[in-house]
């Protein structure tokens, strides 16, 4: 059962490079309402009803934001920093089994995964995207990514080894497109 939470804590923090307040707030309602979840103590704060209404309004404030041309810009510089801490926070809450863990190894994972999701979302996808369609194409991708993330973290949780297929599918898709790139 360990090996499961790695994953789901991975698959959180990755779709928290995505959209920072989805996962938490997928975390967060998941915890309070069902027992998919349990969150250990300091991370069970995560399930109270004033930090769900907090998620929720940051949750609509991005995907708002996100939405709106040359704010949604401005939106990913911002999240540059936001996403990776928030990757690290969920990380860390949903890695709870893990017991022989490190809380700083478990933030630090959460902080690099997702900060390396964002990364390309927003030094890479983005401004392939804007320049490839003039901006129109930016709608369609971000909504495409809220739910991805949405998608993901639900999967993270209530079928971690989905990540784990996720993952195998995107290396070797990786690796075949190095490979067929050299030749």
């Amino acid at each position: 059962m360990e090996i499961l939470g790695i994953f789901s804590a991975f698959g959180l923090s990755a779709s928290a490079g995505l959209n920072a307040y989805i996962p938490l707030l997928v975390v967060a309602l998941l915890a309070r309402f069902t027992n998919l979840i349990h969150l250990q103590k300091p991370w069970d704060a995560i399930a109270s009803w004033w930090i769900i209404a907090l998620l929720l309004v940051l949750t609509l404030i991005e995907f708002f934001a996100d939405k709106v041309p040359a704010v949604n810009h401005v939106n990913d510089i911002i999240q540059t920093f936001i996403r990776p801490t928030a990757g690290a926070i969920v990380f860390a809450a949903s890695a709870k089994i893990l017991t022989d863990v490190s809380p700083i190894l478990s933030l630090a994972c959460g902080l690099l995964v997702a900060g390396g999701v964002n990364a390309v979302k927003t030094f890479a996808v983005r401004p392939a995207v804007t320049a490839t369609t003039a901006g129109v194409g930016n709608v369609p991708v971000s909504i495409a990514e809220d739910l991805l993330s949405t998608l993901v973290s639900l999967l993270a949780i209530i079928v971690p080894i989905v990540m784990v297929i996720l993952v195998i599918i995107t290396a070797a898709w990786w690796i075949s497109k190095r490979e067929l790139q050299k030749t």
